[in-house]
């Protein structure tokens, strides 16, 4: 058995963990990066990369039905899906190789290519070698969680992570979950030419204000997409290219093939967790606000630490980890200020608190500013004039930002960039925004908040008159 003693031991080689792999060595710490699976993890290999690569496919072959309003006579593309699916591959290629083993060795990580778990609260093995660190950062992300619906496992079925290997296109796709996976991959297969039918247990898009996620849904249904609210699943049957999914509720809905998109659940079972003396609390490592864990020589971030589960989360836990473990220095994650988007045509983005939310904490201290997309004239000349954002705003201070519309995952940076830094609406008014662009309805909204202030004011209509007579 090989030993080897190390700075700081990362287990899982998703953005997190290389994040944080990364940016340590660099700072001169000795660190070793274990992963018994495929470098990149979720995001690169099942996730964000090739979901948004096969939604860009989707919107290419959307655009050959769109141009009417323009003057250019709409066509049915003609859609090689296996192609479509090879795009899909290409791009994730192409992307590999900044997560690569070869990369981060050359970086001067020492990388293992093993399962890794721990064997005592300061060590963990990974193949034929024991590693000894001053700290570890567990960073082995998420799997598609399967819920315990009877008969399941007698029907075949995708996930996100073989969804992407699948290079015939399904007659009619069935998809059990309408979250954002489940709506994302429901658009870009319909786009490409598949029936669609979406199964929703509650509400779609249900994290979501609903106000933003029925400007998506309606968009998608009249894409032709089906989309069955509080139709909680109760059996599944069928064989390949005949399946039958029953809900509680009675209805039956028949399709060729079966996503199942309905959650995550992070991956500890390999980890031996108990041995390290790490608490885990509802499927998740138990954290302090410094991202420690019940042991304090051990860390966890990212999708087996957090609730929010997107990519951006987990670099953003690796900053914190990096400051916290290689500086001695007090840092702290916050949530609060973290962005999400759903990246449906139309997209859905979302920071801070929703209306309702806000309208729960603050009651009549709450002011919601809203912008219709109708009233942007870039988006007036590109055809795309629909959506809406809203901004929850406190004694002049944005608290929440909810965003449906072209370009709405764009649009929300702004937003998550005021509520970061505790900026005032103030700071986006005075922006001056490059115009035609998307990016005036962030002005624009702002503007909202001073409208009142300046145009319905009879204080400051006295002040301009009284100010017009001394004027020469």
């Amino acid at each position: 058995m090989k030993r080897i003693k190390t700075d700081l031991c990362i287990i899982g080689a998703g953005s997190g963990g290389l994040s944080v792999a990364a940016g340590a060595v660099q700072m001169g710490a000795d660190v070793v990066l274990i992963e018994g699976h495929k470098m990149g993890g979720d995001c690169l290999n099942y996730g964000c990369v090739p979901s948004k690569a096969l939604i860009a496919a989707g919107k290419a072959a959307h655009a050959m039905e769109a141009g009417d309003p323009f003057g250019v006579t709409a066509a049915a593309p003609k859609i090689d899906f296996n192609r479509a699916k090879a795009h899909v591959a290409d791009v994730v290629k192409t992307i590999e190789p900044h997560d690569s083993v070869e990369r981060f060795e050359g970086l001067g990580v020492n990388v293992i290519q093993e399962y890794g778990r721990f064997i005592s609260p300061t060590e963990i093995q990974a193949g034929d070698t024991i590693i000894a660190a001053r700290r570890f950062v567990i960073a082995t992300g998420s799997s598609p969680l399967l819920p315990p619906i009877p008969g399941l496992d007698t029907v075949p079925y995708d996930t996100n992570e073989t969804i992407f290997e699948q290079t015939k296109r399904p007659d009619h796709l069935l998809i059990i979950g309408g979250g954002p996976i489940g709506m994302e991959m429901a658009q870009a297969h319909r786009r490409l030419g598949c029936q669609v039918t979406v199964i929703e247990g509650g509400k779609a898009l249900g994290k979501d204000d609903p106000e933003m996620a029925e400007i998506v849904l309606r968009n998608l249904k009249s894409e032709g997409i089906e989309i069955a609210e509080d139709a909680l699943a109760s059996e599944i049957r069928g064989a390949a290219g005949a399946i039958e999914v029953k809900t509680h509720d009675g209805r039956v809905f028949k399709g060729t093939h079966l996503l199942m998109a309905v959650g995550r659940k992070s991956n500890i079972e390999r980890l031996d967790l108990e041995i390290a003396e790490i608490e885990v609390e509802n499927n998740l490592i138990k954290v302090d606000a410094g991202l420690r864990t019940s042991n304090r020589k051990v860390y966890a971030i990212g999708d087996v630490a957090s609730p929010l589960q997107f990519t951006h989360v987990a670099g953003y836990h690796a900053g914190i980890v990096i400051r916290s473990a290689l500086t001695a220095m007090p840092a702290k994650a916050r949530t609060y200020h973290i962005p999400w988007a759903t990246y449906t045509d139309p997209e859905l983005a979302q920071v801070g608190l929703t209306e309702a939310e806000a309208r729960e904490k603050y009651g009549a201290k709450l002011e919601v500013l809203r912008f219709d997309f109708s009233g942007n004239d870039r988006l007036i000349a590109d055809g795309k004039a629909r959506g809406l954002i809203k901004v929850m705003v406190v004694k002049g201070k944005p608290v929440g930002a909810s965003i449906a519309g072209p370009q709405a995952g764009e649009l929300i940076n702004t937003w998550a960039l005021v509520i970061a830094n505790g900026l005032k609406i103030g700071a986006v008014a005075a922006m001056v925004a490059p115009y035609p662009t998307v990016s005036e309805i962030n002005k624009r909204v702002a503007g909202v908040y001073y409208s009142p202030r300046l145009f319905e004011s009879n204080t400051v209509k006295r002040v301009v008159r009284a100010v017009q007579k001394w004027l020469p």
